[in-house]
C-alpha cells in the first residue's frame, strides 16, 4: 500500500476528492469541533494500492501531480538524516545511477540548510544502491528524465516523498498551440466539476481561446482518461508492472463514449479558433465540438437549458489597457436575452466587471489562474 497525496490548485481540493471517490478510492476526511469537514489545503491524502496509483495518474482531471510517501522519521542532525534515509527502499523506485532531483523545504527544524539536506539524501541513496546518483535541477517546463524527490522538514520530522507523475498532470499532450493567456487543463476541468455541468445538456464557451474548456468537457463526457496519451514517472521504477499498466490503459480506452455532448466553442479570433481545432484533433474530440469564429452576440442557443462556462478576458494578462466594462455589460445583456433558463460559470478576477453583467451570482469559488487570484462565479440566468 502507498500513502499518496494528490497535489491540487488551491480551491480545487473538493473536486479532486470527488474524482477520487468516483474512482472508488477512499479519502478519509478531517472534521472540526462542530463536525464540519476540513479540506486539506493544496491537495488530498489517501491510501492506495499500486493499481490505484496508476488510476489516480491516468484519470484525475484536476490534480497537478500525485506524490507517494516513501518514509517518515525524526532527524535533528545530518548524520541521523543520512543514516535513516539510507534505510528507505530506494531500490524499488530508482535504478543505480539514475538522475534525481531533490526539492527540500524546512520549517521549525534544526536542520534548515536545504542544500545540506539534499546532499545527505543523495548520499543516503548512494549508500543504499551502491552507486551515486546524478543530482540535477528539476525543470517543470522541459522533458523530464530525472526522478523528483521531495523532502519536508517540519519540527525535526523528515518526510520523504516521490513524484509518481513526472510532467505536471495538466500536460495531457494535446494542447501544443495556445493563445496569449492559456487556461490550464486542470483548472478547466475543475470549473466544469464545480459548475456541476451535466454532459447531457449543451455547453457553450463564447471566449474559447485555444479550446481548453471545450476539449476538457468533451474528454469528460466521453469518458476518455486525461492521461491516456502521456508517460508518467512511475513507468521508470524497477517495480513498475508494465503488463498491468497496459491492461488498465486498454480497458480505459474501451470504456469511453459515456455521452454524446453538444459543445459549442467560439472566439472572434480566427487564428485561435484554428489552434483550438488543431488541439481538439490531437485530443481526439474534434467531432464532438462545434467551433466557430464569431462574436459572442452571434451565438444562438437551440435548447431551453444548458451551460455557458467561460474564461473571458479580465485585463491582467491580455487587454490590460482596455476598458472591459462594456464587454461584460454586453455579455450580460446577451446572456439575459438569448440564454434565459441556462446556467453560467465565469472565471474572472474582478468583481466590478462581473457586476456589469447584472446577474444574480449564487456562488463564487476562490481559485488561481496562472498565479493570479481569481474567482469562479456561478449564476442562473
Amino acid at each position: 500500500m502507498f500513502n499518496l497525496f494528490a497535489v491540487t490548485l488551491p480551491g480545487l481540493e473538493p473536486y479532486t476528492r470527488q474524482e477520487l471517490v468516483q474512482l472508488g478510492i477512499q479519502t478519509p476526511e478531517k472534521f472540526d469541533l462542530t463536525g464540519e469537514p476540513i479540506e486539506e489545503s493544496g491537495g488530498i491524502a489517501f491510501d492506495a494500492s499500486f493499481t490505484d496509483l496508476f488510476r489516480a495518474n491516468l484519470y484525475l482531471r484536476t490534480a497537478n501531480r500525485v506524490l507517494a510517501r516513501l518514509g517518515e522519521f525524526h532527524a535533528s542532525a545530518f548524520s541521523e538524516l543520512r543514516k535513516k534515509a539510507s534505510r528507505l527502499t530506494w531500490e524499488s523506485y530508482l535504478k543505480p545511477g539514475q538522475e534525481v532531483s531533490i526539492r527540500v523545504t524546512c520549517h521549525k527544524s534544526r536542520l534548515h540548510h536545504t542544500a545540506g539536506i539534499a546532499e545527505r539524501v543523495a548520499g543516503a541513496i548512494a549508500d543504499r544502491l551502491g552507486t551515486e546518483s546524478l543530482v540535477v535541477k528539476f525543470d517543470e517546463t522541459s522533458e523530464i528524465s530525472s526522478q523528483l524527490i521531495i523532502v519536508r522538514m517540519v519540527n525535526d520530522n523528515c518526510t520523504v516523498s516521490l513524484d509518481t507523475s513526472g510532467a505536471l498532470l495538466h500536460r495531457r499532450g494535446y494542447r501544443l498551440e495556445t493563445g496569449k493567456a492559456p487556461l490550464r487543463e486542470t483548472l478547466a476541468a475543475g470549473m466544469l466539476l464545480a459548475a456541476g455541468w451535466d454532459p447531457a445538456l449543451p455547453l457553450v464557451d463564447p471566449f474559447c481561446g485555444s479550446g481548453t474548456i471545450a476539449i476538457e468537457a468533451a474528454l469528460m463526457a466521453l469518458g476518455i482518461p486525461p492521461g491516456a496519451n502521456r508517460d508518467f514517472a512511475f513507468m521508470k521504477w524497477p517495480c513498475f508492472d508494465k503488463h498491468k499498466w497496459e491492461g488498465m490503459l486498454a480497458y480505459s480506452i474501451r470504456e469511453k463514449k459515456l455521452a454524446r455532448p453538444k459543445i459549442q466553442a467560439s472566439d472572434r479570433d480566427e487564428g485561435v479558433i484554428q489552434m483550438a481545432i488543431n488541439n481538439a484533433e490531437r485530443a481526439g474530440v474534434q467531432q464532438n465540438i462545434q467551433f466557430s469564429a464569431q462574436a459572442f452576440s452571434a451565438i444562438k442557443p437551440d435548447s431551453a437549458k444548458g451551460w455557458v462556462i467561460t474564461n473571458p478576458p479580465y485585463g491582467v494578462r491580455v487587454d490590460s489597457n482596455r476598458d472591459l466594462r462594456d464587454l461584460y455589460a454586453g455579455f450580460g445583456n446577451v446572456l439575459r436575452k438569448q440564454f434565459s433558463g441556462w446556467r453560467v460559470g465565469i472565471l474572472c478576477n474582478n468583481s466590478a466587471l462581473i457586476g456589469q453583467m447584472k446577474l444574480e451570482i449564487e456562488k463564487s469559488i476562490p481559485l488561481f489562474n496562472g498565479g493570479i487570484p481569481v474567482k469562479f462565479y456561478l449564476a442562473q440566468i
